[in-house]
């Protein structure tokens, strides 16, 4: 019992504080989580992490949000995911409290615009770093169709303009079918006996 509520401890003061210090959108707190959850704490294998940010950016709703939630039901159940959403709900709430009080003295601010600029650059450095340790996984696993999946969706987006819900879809549907495929060839070859083998 104690064991768990460190864990749901560690959970809210973790999504806390990647919350507090997240700026950019939900995929740097996605990152954030990764190296938090997969690197230091080891909860969380980095292909489950694939498939829980998947699911988060399936999932309507804000994606730092759909995060919390997968990564805190994957670790402790419903509880886990209350408090994940506790923790990633409070920082962001408080500070557009703030700044909704303070706006009209923020819009106008030199050094608040320059502040903001040098925080997008970093966002951007952040999202390419989590892009890179999640594509090289992908080429690393030596998946051919994988890869080619991971190279279409890419083209897709950045040359075609094709609009993202479509390639989500898309790829569900490719996973979906080769997952059917893969039942279907592994039970196909469990209803093999022995004797039809040598034979």
């Amino acid at each position: 019992m104690n064991n768990k509520k460190k864990v749901l401890w560690k959970i809210f003061i973790s999504t806390l504080y990647l919350s507090a210090f997240t700026f950019g959108g939900g995929y740097v707190i996605v990152t954030l989580m990764k190296k938090k959850f997969v690197d230091e704490y080891h909860w969380i294998e980095e292909d489950e992490m694939l498939d829980l940010v998947a699911i988060a950016q399936s999932s309507p709703g804000a994606i730092a949000v759909n995060g919390a939630i997968v990564v805190g039901f994957k670790l402790a159940g419903l509880p886990g995911t209350l408090v994940a959403i506790l923790g990633t709900i409070i920082p962001p709430f408080l500070i557009i409290s703030v700044i909704s009080i303070f706006y009209a003295a923020f819009r106008d601010n030199f050094v608040i615009s320059r502040l903001l600029l040098g925080m997008q650059a970093g966002v951007g450095a952040v999202i390419a770093s989590v892009v890179y340790d999640m594509g090289s996984g992908i080429v690393h696993s030596k998946n051919i169709v994988s890869i080619l999946i991971m190279l279409a969706a890419f083209i897709a987006s950045c040359v075609y303009g094709i609009n993202v819900i479509y390639i989500i879809l898309a790829c569900a549907t490719l996973g979906t079918v080769r997952t059917l495929v893969k039942n279907r060839n592994s039970r196909a070859d469990t209803s093999h006996t022995p004797h039809d083998r040598q034979s």
